[in-house]
């Protein structure tokens, strides 16, 4: 990663990394967090909370993400517990969080997913209806949008991906940009990403 930002001319703290803890098993985990990381990825609400609870007094400094989608159904408990939400894709979960941070006082920092590629399989705003959303989000439920987050297809070149979601961001004035995984976080990086997503290059590969 610090290679990767010195190539692309940047400083070594303009990024973040996320340990993709999602699906692992804790005798994985805790050697990861016995060597000072403290920001982990989850993709399920109940998982993340089964995993996690009571482990905050333990690692002091802990950051919790939810970086899979959610259910609006489960809006209640991801405000309680996941300190950011990556993936705030439609309406009905913006208005669900929106609702929850009132009621409970909370407020997890809230990145809208982009499905950049749109691909028909995976959650996420058309790049083309970025704008419209992020603005409703902001001025119709009250949201501070901190970022953006995408993934991009598996096929063909994540470059021009990275840079559309970049663009994205830029005119609506959003300079947090989470983008970028085990195979490819070096181009993310060099495309302007503000956090790369590792689970496989950091635990191995999931069984």
């Amino acid at each position: 990663m610090h290679k990767a930002l010195k190539a692309a001319g940047r400083p070594q703290d303009s990024a973040i990394l996320t340990a993709v803890s999602k699906t692992q098993a804790w005798s994985a985990i805790e050697p990861v967090l016995e060597a000072g990381q403290r920001r982990f990825g989850e993709n399920r609400v109940q998982e993340a909370v089964e995993r996690w609870d009571g482990k905050r007094d333990l690692y002091p400094g802990l950051e919790l993400r939810l970086i899979g989608p959610l259910q609006s159904n489960k809006a209640a408990d991801a405000v309680a517990f996941f300190d950011v939400i990556e993936t705030v894709d439609r309406d009905k979960i913006a208005r669900a969080i929106a609702d929850e941070i009132q009621k409970q006082a909370r407020s997890p920092q809230l990145l809208i997913q982009v499905n950049i590629g749109e691909e028909e399989q995976k959650a996420g705003i058309a790049p083309r209806e970025a704008d419209t959303f992020i603005k409703t989000a902001r001025e119709t439920y009250g949201l501070t949008v901190a970022g953006l987050m995408c993934i991009p297809p598996v096929e063909g070149p994540r470059g021009p991906c990275f840079a559309l979601l970049k663009k994205i961001a830029g005119r609506n004035g959003i300079t947090q940009l989470s983008m970028g995984m085990s195979d490819d976080y070096e181009t993310a990086l060099a495309f302007g990403s503000t956090e790369i997503r590792v689970g496989s290059a950091i635990f191995g590969a999931r069984s």
